[in-house]
């Protein structure tokens, strides 16, 4: 049974029937070139807006543009970045025993719903040593990175094409911090928009809601929640109907 403490997730509607949402299926070659171009903007020091299904995101990957970041959010560095990712991704930065690794993959290519891991992580590994020590301390906190996977087609992709570029991609949801994550291009802050250089619409997040939840945040060190998001539930039956992990609140 749900924790009572933790509000039902109440689904954000359609604002009209033939209302797009992030997960319809986009064109292999539009998706691919809509990612290209975004990457293009953070490697030359820009800030993008991407649609995952979770909420709208904004991303960067060097100091200038996650300082925009913050600024525009008013977002506290005491709360880090957190790294788009994929499950060879986090098989590669994170470190966590075999069995770990295997409920995240198993979480990803079986149960296939959207959270982040927080795990420590290689500081040295070559990809993470092309990020920029200011980068890295702002998306990283107390020796441990947050990754996000499974947060759709846009997301995985981001991924995909960072990792093939050996590039690292940090972000966080688009809007002013502390106020409930955006699900439609339109509905994000004005400041927290102009702070982007290029933005991508792909209509409603999949998974949005009336409590303004993004992804769901687990500690993989004692298999903590450091936030509860988006189909909650649903990741806590299967941690533990799968692995016999209790997610703790």
């Amino acid at each position: 049974m749900p924790d009572p403490e933790i509000e039902a997730e109440t689904p954000l509607q359609p604002a009209h029937p033939g209302e797009r949402r992030s997960q319809d299926p986009v064109a292999p070659e539009k998706l691919s070139a809509d990612v290209s171009a975004l990457l293009d903007v953070l490697a030359d020091g820009g800030v993008a807006i991407a649609p995952l299904d979770v909420a709208y995101a904004i991303l960067a990957a060097t100091p200038g543009a996650i300082r925009r970041i913050f600024d525009a959010k008013q977002r506290s560095y005491e709360k880090p970045s957190g790294m788009f990712g994929n499950y060879t991704m986090s098989a590669a930065l994170h470190i966590l025993a075999d069995e770990q690794h295997a409920m995240v993959r198993e979480m990803v290519e079986a149960v296939g719903l959207p959270f982040s891991v927080v795990a420590p992580f290689r500081e040295d590994h070559p990809i993470l040593e092309k990020v920029d020590p200011f980068v890295l301390q702002s998306s990283s906190k107390a020796g441990t990175l947050d990754m996000l996977l499974n947060a759709g087609q846009m997301h995985d992709e981001i991924a995909a094409q960072a990792w093939a570029r050996e590039m690292s991609v940090f972000g966080s949801s688009a809007n002013l911090s502390l106020s409930g994550s955006k699900y439609r291009l339109d509905d994000i802050d004005d400041v927290v928009r102009a702070a982007a250089d290029i933005a991508f619409d792909y209509g409603l997040s999949q998974y949005a809601n009336h409590q303004g939840r993004s992804s769901t945040i687990i500690d993989f060190r004692d298999f903590s929640v450091i936030r509860v998001g988006v189909q909650f539930d649903a990741l806590r039956r299967a941690f533990k109907d799968r692995f016999g992990v209790t997610l703790r609140t």
